[in-house]
C-alpha cells in the first residue's frame, strides 16, 4: 500500500502518467501546499525499479516543503520524475506529453529544471502547460544574462553555505588551501568547483560522465578520482553534488573529511544517519538548507524580484546554517534534526499568520 510506504508523509497528491506513444513514464508528488503552490524540479533518471522512482519522488517532494520553509519562501513542496535516460530517451514528444501531465494538475504543482532536464526541456513542456518555471530570460544575480537556469544560483548558495560550515568548524572562512572532494561536477557541481577554485581551494572530483570530469580537470586543475574513492579521501570537506542517499551505513564510517556540505538532495539514506555523522564528529550542512539557491531564484522570477534581491536572499543561507550549527552545539542534537525544527518553526509561524492549522511534518533529506 502506498499509504504505508516508509517515505509517505501525508502527501497531498501522487499521480502516475504513462504515454505509450512517446514512452513517457512519470510521477508527480505534491507534499504540502500550505505555504503556497508546490514548486520543485522535474528530474529525469533511469531508475532501476519503479519502487526506486516512487521513493525518490516522495523524499524529494517532502524535502522541497522544508527547503521553501527554511528559505522563508511562500511556496509548497513538490517534485516530479521521468523514468528514463536523459541522454538516450528524451524527445520533444515525450517532453510535450510531460507538459500535458503537468497541465492536468491545474497549477497545484509547478515544475522547474532538475537533474536530467534543462531550461530548453521546460520550454518544450511549456507548449502544453503554463505550469513551468525557471525559463524566463532576465538579468542574473551575478550581473550576467540568465536564461532561467537555476544552477548558477544553487551553486553560489552552496558555496556560501560551505564557507559558513568552514568558518564554524575551523574558525575562518578563508578557503585558501582547503581540500574539497566534489562528487558530481555537472551543472551545479562544476560551478561550485569554480567558486572554490577562485577562493583558493584544492579540488578532487568525480563524475559518471567523462566529459564533465575532463572539463573540471582541464579548466580548474582538479584531480580526477574514482567514484568509489571520492567520499573516503583525506580532505577537509566532502561536497556531494549528484544523487542522494550517499551518506549511509557504509560511507559514514569511511569518511575522513570533517565537513559534509554539498548540493545534492536527500543526502542521508535514513534519518538516523544524521546522528551517525554527529557521533563521527562530522559537521553536516543539511542539504535542504544549503542548496536552496535555485528555489530562491525561481521564486523571484515568479514575483519579479531584482538580481540584488536574489543575491541578498541567497546569502542568508550562510546565516541559516550558522544558526543551525550553533543551536546544534547548544542542544547536543544533530544538525539535520535542528534544520527540521527550524523549518517547522517557520512553517508553523506562516501557517498561523494565514489562519491555517499547523501541521506536523518530517523530513529525512
Amino acid at each position: 500500500m502506498l499509504f504505508s510506504h516508509p517515505e509517505f508523509d501525508h502527501h497531498e497528491h501522487l499521480s502516475f502518467f504513462c504515454d505509450a506513444e512517446t514512452g513517457l513514464k512519470s510521477i508527480i508528488a505534491i507534499h504540502n501546499t500550505s505555504r503556497g503552490p508546490a514548486l520543485g524540479g522535474c528530474r529525469m533518471y533511469p531508475y532501476a525499479t519503479d519502487e526506486e522512482a516512487v521513493r525518490d519522488v516522495l523524499r524529494l517532494s517532502r524535502g522541497m516543503t522544508y527547503k521553501s520553509a527554511l528559505a522563508n519562501l511562500d511556496l509548497g513542496g513538490g517534485k516530479s520524475v521521468i523514468i528514463g535516460d536523459s541522454r538516450k530517451h528524451k524527445t520533444e514528444a515525450l517532453l510535450e506529453a510531460m507538459g500535458r501531465h503537468l497541465e492536468s494538475l491545474g497549477g497545484h504543482y509547478i515544475a522547474a529544471e532538475d537533474s536530467g532536464t534543462s531550461v530548453s526541456d521546460l520550454k518544450i513542456m511549456g507548449r502544453q502547460t503554463r505550469h513551468v518555471a525557471g525559463i524566463a530570460s532576465r538579468p542574473g544575480f551575478d550581473g550576467t544574462p540568465s536564461n532561467g537556469d537555476p544552477s548558477p544560483v544553487t551553486a553560489y548558495g552552496t558555496f556560501i553555505g560551505l564557507k559558513a560550515a568552514v568558518k564554524h568548524r575551523f574558525g575562518s572562512s578563508d578557503l585558501t588551501g582547503l581540500k574539497v572532494a566534489i562528487q558530481g561536477v555537472g551543472n551545479v557541481g562544476f560551478r561550485l568547483a569554480r567558486h572554490l577554485k577562485q577562493a583558493g581551494a584544492e579540488l578532487w572530483v568525480t563524475d559518471i560522465h567523462t566529459d564533465n570530469l575532463q572539463r573540471a580537470v582541464e579548466e580548474l586543475g582538479a584531480t580526477a578520482v574514482s567514484s568509489s574513492d571520492i567520499l573516503t579521501l583525506p580532505v577537509d570537506v566532502v561536497a556531494p553534488c549528484a544523487m542522494g542517499a550517499v551518506l549511509n551505513d557504509h560511507s559514514i564510517p569511511a569518511l575522513k573529511a570533517s565537513i559534509v556540505a554539498g548540493a545534492a538532495n536527500n543526502l542521508l539514506d535514513r534519518p538516523e544517519h544524521d546522528e551517525a555523522l554527529k557521533r563521527r564528529g562530522v559537521l553536516y550542512a543539511p542539504d535542504f538548507a544549503i542548496n536552496a539557491g535555485g528555489i530562491i531564484d525561481v521564486f523571484y522570477e515568479r514575483t519579479g524580484g531584482s538580481p540584488d534581491n536574489v543575491r541578498a536572499h541567497v546569502e542568508t543561507i550562510g546565516d541559516t546554517l550558522t544558526e543551525i550549527f550553533e543551536r546544534s552545539e547548544r542542544t547536543g542534537l544533530p544538525t539535520g534534526t535542528i534544520a527540521n525544527e527550524l523549518a517547522e518553526e517557520r512553517f508553523k509561524k506562516h501557517a498561523a499568520g494565514a489562519g491555517l492549522a499547523p501541521q506536523r511534518l518530517t523530513c529525512t533529506g
